[in-house]
């Protein structure tokens, strides 16, 4: 079995906005638990307990405190010609967000034994991925799918910092929260 991957995200409180307004995706296409919904602030990814607990025992550097966001256009993130998620950019809350990762994101990551991250942070939540081995039609009509949503404007806040790794049983959730946090500004 891979090791699993680490990661520190704002958690994305569920509510009746989803997955109820959202029309089933293509088939072969998995949608996320709506407990698994984050803003991923450091991906750190198979770097073991123990340098993922470095890392979130910097998580206090986290400035911002609770914080209103509203989704936008669901976009496929990832490689253009084969991506890796379709994911709703955040339409308020999002310059802010961005700022913070890009202040810390850094930090975490070399605290976890990685690189420093040369791109630029794109604050989102994801909710669908394709199948590891999807046709590039079978992307389409994910690409598709994602173009007609029009989702009801939604507001949610954001009032947690966590540490993420994988579940122990990916069928049911693919993600567990180990610890979290409440935001509060400093």
């Amino acid at each position: 079995m891979m090791r699993p991957n680490w990661f520190l995200a704002l958690r994305v409180p569920p509510g009746d906005w989803y997955p109820s307004s959202l029309p089933p995706p293509p088939e072969g296409f998995r949608c996320f638990h709506p407990e698994d919904l984050h803003v991923t602030v450091a991906f750190l990814g198979n770097c073991g307990e123990t340098a993922a607990r470095r890392a979130w025992g910097l998580a206090d550097a986290w400035d911002l405190g609770p914080l209103s966001i509203a989704l936008g256009e669901l976009v496929p993130m990832g490689n253009r010609g084969h991506y890796s998620a379709l994911s709703f950019l955040l339409t308020s809350g999002r310059e802010l967000i961005e700022a913070e990762i890009e202040q810390i994101r850094d930090e975490l990551l070399v605290a976890a034994g990685g690189e420093p991250e040369s791109r630029r942070a794109r604050a989102h939540v994801t909710v669908a991925r394709p199948p590891r081995r999807a046709s590039a039609e079978l992307r389409q009509e994910g690409l598709r799918w994602a173009g007609g949503l029009k989702l009801e404007p939604v507001e949610l806040l954001v009032s947690e910092i966590s540490l993420y790794t994988w579940n122990e049983n990916r069928a049911s959730r693919l993600f567990q929260i180990i610890e979290s946090r409440e935001l509060t500004a400093s």
